[in-house]
């Protein structure tokens, strides 16, 4: 990810109304801004909550709060608490998620 045409600003998230997507089961509720070649997201999880779809995109994924499960298609999974976070480069392992308890996540992607 290489940051580009995206001059020093600040985010008020309470601001950004978020959106709705529906999980298979559960909610995703987003926050997001575009700038630049940028996307930044705080993104939460309803408890219950299941991925509808496997992801190919990158992400930098920092939880705030909650617990989220990772899945990879090749079958590895990953549990990931309040503090932690994971990378992955674009098309580099399709992926899911899911939150059991529910979460609170700041994505970049």
């Amino acid at each position: 990810m290489k940051l580009e045409g995206i001059p020093f600003q600040t985010i008020d998230w309470s601001r950004i109304t978020p959106t709705s997507h529906p999980g298979a089961p559960g909610t995703a509720s987003w926050r997001t801004l575009d700038v630049g070649n940028v996307r930044v997201r705080l993104v939460k999880y309803s408890a219950g909550y299941v991925a509808d779809h496997w992801c190919r995109r990158g992400h930098v994924v920092f939880v705030v709060d909650g617990e989220l499960i990772t899945e990879l298609s090749d079958g590895r999974r990953t549990t990931l608490a309040a503090g932690q976070s994971y990378v992955v480069a674009d098309d580099d392992g399709e992926h899911r998620s899911s939150s059991p308890l529910g979460a609170r996540l700041f994505i970049v992607d």
